[in-house]
């Protein structure tokens, strides 16, 4: 059986959590300059512009891409036959608290989350989600939420006969209230199915794909053509200054659900699209 130390652990999960608020993935920058092609409005393509030279900028000069270095969201896909030395749980904050304190990353925890919401000093403890899978490596995904974002992002419980149409409708007029606050152009996630809880995490799953990358479903992947092109028809552009990129892109991930219910999550993710992962 294959054995993986928790200092390994630790000292992987610091170095994700540097990496993925300094280094914007490849996949988003060429978003941008597809974006800038196809931006008419000339603010929009300067905002571009910026973003382009700032993630650029992040990254020769291994800074944070953004002042917010968010939430730290850790997935795991943990193998069934690997046997784990030591306390994952553990492991993970550990390396959270380390890549935060070395990487000179803003802490942005308090607790408790109401008065008198003192700060935790290193970014602990993060968000976990833990999937069991076959084989034997553990895959480690760190993902960095900024709180502009997430605070326009929504869930609503819809009747299971407003279908499709009434989660467009949905998912269209959480994007047109949150207008330039969740720092566009977006990435946006949408959990429909499961439960409360579940559409929510699929929401945030969603985010983990490359931004070009659609649905394997054929019919999936329609709607989020349709939805990209209806959020970028409402002209909120570029940091809200109007155009036609207001979403990079728009990522459905669905589950069965209960007969009486259809839910849906709206996870709003901004131009700071970020997340590293590693295979042990």
């Amino acid at each position: 059986m294959k054995e993986i130390n928790s200092s390994v652990i630790t000292d992987t999960v610091a170095r994700l959590a540097i990496e993925a608020n300094r280094q914007l993935g490849e996949d988003v920058v060429r978003a941008f300059e597809s974006g800038r092609e196809r931006e008419r409005s000339p603010a929009g393509r300067d905002i571009l512009d910026q973003l382009l030279e700032n993630a650029r900028l992040a990254r020769k000069d291994a800074v944070p891409m953004c002042q917010d270095t968010g939430l730290a969201i850790v997935f795991l896909e943990v193998g069934q036959d690997l046997h784990i030395e030591g306390d994952l749980e553990k492991a993970v904050q550990e390396g959270v608290r380390q890549g935060y304190s070395a990487g000179y990353l803003r802490k942005s925890v308090v607790s408790p989350p109401i008065a008198p919401r003192k700060n935790t000093g290193d970014n602990t403890p993060a968000i976990i989600h833990t999937r069991i899978v076959p084989g034997s490596s553990l895959k480690i995904t760190v993902a960095p939420k900024g709180g502009g974002s997430e605070n326009m992002s929504a869930l609503k419980m819809l009747k299971p006969a407003e279908g499709w149409e009434g989660a467009r409708k949905f998912i269209l007029e959480t994007v047109e209230k949150a207008g330039p606050n969740p720092c566009p152009p977006l990435v946006i996630g949408v959990g429909l199915g499961g439960n409360f809880e579940h559409s929510a995490f699929l929401a945030k799953k969603a985010l983990l794909r490359t931004v070009a990358e659609r649905s394997r479903d054929p019919g999936t992947a329609a709607l989020e053509e349709q939805l990209t092109e209806d959020i970028n028809r409402l002209g909120i552009g570029p940091a809200g200054f109007g155009g036609d990129v207001t979403a990079l892109g728009v990522h459905i991930e669905m589950h069965p659900c209960h007969i009486a219910s259809l839910p849906v999550a709206v996870n709003i993710n901004c131009h700071a699209h970020r997340h590293k992962e590693a295979i042990l």
